[in-house]
C-alpha cells in the first residue's frame, strides 16, 4: 500500500505535533451529529456513529462533547446544523485522482472553496464520477513496524478476515472489507495490538507516481484541501515514496 494511505498514516503520526485539536474536533462533531440524525443514536444498530465515536475517542475527545453531538444530531438537544454531504472529483499535479468528502450548511460556498484550492495548487475540479471508480471503499488499518510484533500481526489478522496485508518497509497495512472492518479492529484491541490509524478509506485501484515539484505540491493541495472547514475527507491516487513524504510533510 502507498500514496494516500501512507500520507494518512503519517498525518496521524505528526497530528499531535500539529496541534489542530480544535479543527479535528470540528470535523467530528459534524461528522457524529450527521452519522446520528440519518442512523439514529444508538452505535449499536448504527455503524457509521460507531466508527465516528471511535474515531474521537483515538483523538481524546472529551465524553461530553461526543454525547452531545449525538443529542444534537437525534433532535433530543437543540442547535444542531443540518449539514449535507457532498462529494467532489477532481485532479492535482501529473494527473493525480482526488475525490472528496463535505459536510456543509453551503454548498455554494464549499464548492467554491474547493474549486480555488484545486485550481490554485495546480489541479482541477472534475465532473461526478469522473475518479470515484477508481476507488473502493475498505477498512484500513496501519501499524509501524518497529512496534508491532508482524508474526502475530499475520496471524490475528488472518484469523479474523482481512483482505489483504502489505509491508512497505516502514508500516504494515491492514485492509478489510467494510463490513469486515469492525471485527478485525476487535482483534486487534482486545490483542493489545497498537496501530497508528483505523478508518473507513477509499483506497485506489491504480497509482501515479510523483516526484520533485509535483510531489511537493501535492502534499500542499492535500494539506490545504484538509484545512479546509468543510472537508471531512480528501482521498487520492498518488504514490510518493515514504520518506519523501516525510521529508516534504516536516
Amino acid at each position: 500500500m502507498s500514496g494516500h494511505s501512507k500520507w494518512s498514516s503519517i498525518k496521524h503520526k505528526k497530528g499531535a505535533a500539529d496541534a489542530k485539536r480544535g479543527k479535528i474536533f470540528t470535523k467530528l462533531i459534524k461528522e457524529i451529529t450527521t452519522a446520528a440524525r440519518i442512523g439514529g443514536g444508538d452505535s449499536e444498530a448504527n455503524a457509521r456513529l460507531r466508527v465516528a465515536i471511535a474515531q474521537a475517542k483515538a483523538e481524546n475527545m472529551p465524553k461530553d462533547n461526543i454525547e452531545r453531538a449525538i443529542k444534537k444530531g437525534t433532535g433530543a438537544l437543540e442547535g444542531g446544523e443540518r449539514y449535507e454531504e457532498h462529494t467532489y472529483e477532481g485532479y492535482g499535479p501529473g494527473g493525480v485522482a482526488i475525490l472528496i468528502e463535505a459536510l456543509t450548511d453551503n454548498k455554494k460556498r464549499t464548492t467554491a472553496d474547493v474549486r480555488h484550492i484545486l485550481t490554485r495548487l495546480n489541479g482541477n475540479m472534475g465532473e461526478a464520477g469522473c475518479v470515484s471508480w477508481l476507488f473502493s471503499k475498505k477498512g484500513f488499518i496501519s501499524f509501524n513496524k518497529k512496534t508491532i510484533d508482524e508474526d502475530k500481526l499475520m496471524e490475528f489478522s488472518l484469523e479474523a478476515g482481512a483482505e489483504d496485508i502489505s509491508d512497505d518497509g516502514n508500516d504494515i497495512d491492514v485492509i478489510t472489507d467494510i463490513t469486515n472492518f469492525e471485527k478485525v479492529k476487535k482483534v486487534f484491541d482486545d490483542k493489545g495490538l497498537k496501530y497508528i490509524v483505523a478508518e473507513i478509506s477509499m483506497i485506489p485501484q491504480t497509482y501515479v507516481k510523483l516526484e520533485g515539484k509535483n510531489a511537493e505540491t501535492m502534499l500542499k493541495l492535500m494539506e490545504a484541501l484538509e484545512d479546509s472547514d468543510d472537508v471531512q475527507k480528501v482521498y487520492a491516487n498518488f504514490d510518493i515514496p515514504t520518506e519523501e513524504i516525510e521529508r516534504l510533510s516536516q
